[in-house]
């Protein structure tokens, strides 16, 4: 975790990322402790050295106080091209081996109008949604290969069964209540 951010201006700061080939995503999150100004976020840039040394900006996604926190994944960025960015005329100390995060305050209306780079694949809800449908079937298909009518059961007492109608009764709860609210297992 880095919490100490370089001001390179009154609206722009930067944080240093060491050994950044080894990285496969960044988590940008804000503290709490210090909000956004009304109406205001924060543009989240990459920036890595490129063959002679010089930044390569790209532009990965944004934060807010309605959305506190993102992740963006790096790993495929570096050999990518820089995009239009606010850190170009600005003299920041750097290391040439150091790939560097840039935080730039702006009004939201400007943060909704830009295009992060496409293959920072900002971790979201729907993926996580569509990691637990994914879950839900394979576990659903697992449990259903193992089906047998009652004319097949062989009576064991050591064992239990439970009839696949429950488990696609939950199934189709747990689908119903995923598609209502993604987070409800949180509570």
């Amino acid at each position: 975790v880095q919490t100490a951010a370089q001001q390179v201006a009154e609206d722009k700061f930067v944080f240093d990322l060491p050994d950044y080939e080894s990285i496969n995503h960044v988590v940008v999150f804000m503290l709490g402790t210090i909000p956004f100004p009304e109406g205001m976020g924060g543009s989240v840039y990459f920036s890595y050295p490129d063959s002679n040394g010089m930044p390569v900006w790209q532009l990965l996604g944004f934060v807010t106080n309605g959305k506190p926190s993102a992740i963006f994944k790096i790993s495929g960025l570096k050999s990518g091209e820089g995009s239009q960015h606010p850190f170009g005329a600005m003299k920041i100390a750097r290391t040439p081996s150091v790939a560097q995060i840039g935080i730039s305050v702006e009004l939201l209306d400007s943060l909704a109008q830009q295009t992060p780079v496409g293959n920072a694949a900002v971790s979201s809800v729907d993926s996580f949604t569509q990691f637990t449908q994914k879950m839900l079937d394979n576990f659903y298909n697992f449990a259903s290969s193992f089906a047998v009518s009652q004319a097949q059961m062989t009576p064991s007492p050591s064992e239990m069964f439970i009839p696949a109608n429950v488990v696609l009764k939950w199934y189709e709860n747990f689908q119903r209540r995923l598609a209502q609210n993604p987070l409800f297992w949180k509570t």
